[in-house]
């Protein structure tokens, strides 16, 4: 744990520390500028253009946040960085972008969202992109057939596994990973406490940060059972 302290040190701002879209949309510049203003570390999503650059949007399908039909997979890094996101004056940034905006001021944890087929790239591509940045960087991903390749397309850089779910099933799945030795596992709030978090956690010694925390008892259902919490909608003190 200790060399992964900042990590955990302080709140991670889900997409960046928006208003839950109504002026300062997820996922922005501006989003992204406000966290590292405030001191909060930063989770942002990833997916690939076409043209295999990284950028920052959550969803597969671009409608939610630009009013335009499409899927992200489908265009270039120039055309989505064309399209403003929530008819704000923000547009989709590329990863590198946002990297240059938080310029390691704070830690950022970088999910990566594939569609398998379309993202066989995507690994490798983030790793092109935080080679050589100054300041404390993570990847992560639901997506098993991305896990699997953090060790060969991203190596050195820390990574981890984004799961939740207390089934049989579920469970054998995410112990499975465990042979892909993640750094840290991110878990959702609402499935603690799990025997999974409390394995990482108790006999691994694995850094445990929670999704995504948005009411009093989910911070205390994070402290209670792992290390940090990734929040959205208000503004936690830096410090617990």
């Amino acid at each position: 744990m200790s060399g992964l302290s900042w990590l955990v040190e302080r709140p991670i701002a889900h997409r960046g520390l928006h208003d839950l879209n109504q002026r300062k949309w997820e996922n922005t510049l501006s989003a992204f500028a406000a966290a590292a203003d405030k001191g909060y570390s930063i989770e942002c999503d990833v997916h690939l253009a076409a043209d295999g650059v990284p950028m920052v949007f959550h969803d597969r399908d671009l409608e939610r946040l630009t009013g335009q039909k499409g899927k992200v997979f489908d265009k270039t890094a120039t055309e989505l960085g064309a399209m403003t996101v929530g008819g704000t004056g923000d547009r989709i940034p590329t990863l590198a972008e946002s990297l240059a905006e938080i310029a390691g001021r704070v830690p950022v944890v970088i999910e990566l969202k594939g569609v398998e087929g379309k993202d066989d790239r995507l690994v490798a591509a983030v790793a092109a992109d935080l080679a050589g940045y100054r300041g404390h960087a993570a990847i992560m991903s639901f997506d098993h057939w991305l896990v699997r390749r953090f060790a060969t397309d991203a190596p050195g850089i820390t990574a981890g596994l984004t799961a939740s779910g207390n089934e049989t099933a579920e469970l054998e799945a995410h112990f499975s990973m465990l042979a892909h030795s993640p750094d840290f596992v991110s878990w959702g709030v609402a499935d603690l406490p799990s025997p999974f978090v409390a394995f990482v956690r108790g006999r691994l010694g694995l850094p445990v940060i929670t999704w995504t925390v948005l009411e009093p008892a989910d911070i205390q259902r994070t402290f209670a059972h792992a290390d940090q919490m990734t929040f959205e909608g208000f503004e936690p003190p830096l410090a617990r």
